[in-house]
């Protein structure tokens, strides 16, 4: 990473208060990947930061120093939030805790960045389209990370098919659906039954990933549902 990085575009993934004044944020950038800044005095009564540091906002960053943890220079809005309200809002920090979680620091993943641009307008959508575009994002999520799922051509929509992990898809009675597989394959999750097998193969894949800490987001939508522990993620 530059010593001093000009204005560049960037999402706030999440923000931590530090110190009295001054908040640590974990941001996605389009060019440097995932980075760590301390934005000092941001949360200061005078400071012009307190709204513009907002997640869902596109925002133009600027930042200097090395290392894991550098300090902005200066931040703005290049456009206004998306607005996500009721449980949309907890569909979007779920999104923020999984880059958070599993992106690595400097690492640049510039098409997965156009897509998180693409993919909160679409939570703003109907359940169907905003739960399509989560599950797309999941599936792109863990191919950036190196650990894509393999749904070849020769996928059969006649039978069904368990997961595993090491060869792929494999025939079995009581396994997901030949055509939800297909649908996920080819960015297609435009019916429930799609989507609820595309949502279980994910979410499987994605907690192998995560490892035994989970995400605190679903937990929280989980409780805010009355559900218990046993429930599905966002």
């Amino acid at each position: 990473m530059s010593a001093r990085a000009p204005l560049q575009p960037g999402w706030l993934i999440a923000s931590h208060p530090y110190s009295d004044s001054s908040l640590l944020l974990e941001v996605f950038t389009r060019e440097q990947g995932r980075i760590g800044l301390v934005a000092r005095g941001a949360r200061g009564p005078k400071s012009r930061l307190r709204g513009v540091l907002q997640v869902f906002t596109p925002l133009l960053l600027s930042w200097s120093g090395r290392g894991e943890l550098a300090t902005l220079t200066a931040a703005e809005a290049q456009a206004p939030p998306v607005l996500l309200t009721g449980e949309r809002i907890f569909y979007g920090w779920y999104v923020n805790e999984l880059l958070g979680r599993l992106l690595l620091r400097h690492d640049a993943h510039i098409a997965l960045f156009d897509l998180y641009a693409a993919l909160l307008p679409a939570l703003v959508g109907d359940e169907i389209e905003a739960q399509g575009a989560l599950r797309l994002f999941e599936k792109y999520l863990l191919a950036e990370i190196g650990y894509g799922l393999r749904l070849p051509t020769s996928l059969d929509p006649q039978l069904r098919y368990r997961y595993d992990w090491e060869s792929g898809p494999q025939p079995d009675r009581e396994g997901y659906a030949g055509t939800s597989l297909i649908a996920l394959r080819d960015d297609r999750l435009d019916a429930a039954g799609a989507l609820a097998d595309a949502r279980r193969l994910l979410q499987a894949a994605l907690r192998r990933q995560l490892g035994d800490r989970p995400l605190e987001t679903p937990r929280l939508l989980r409780s805010l549902r009355g559900l218990d522990a046993g429930a599905s993620d966002a």
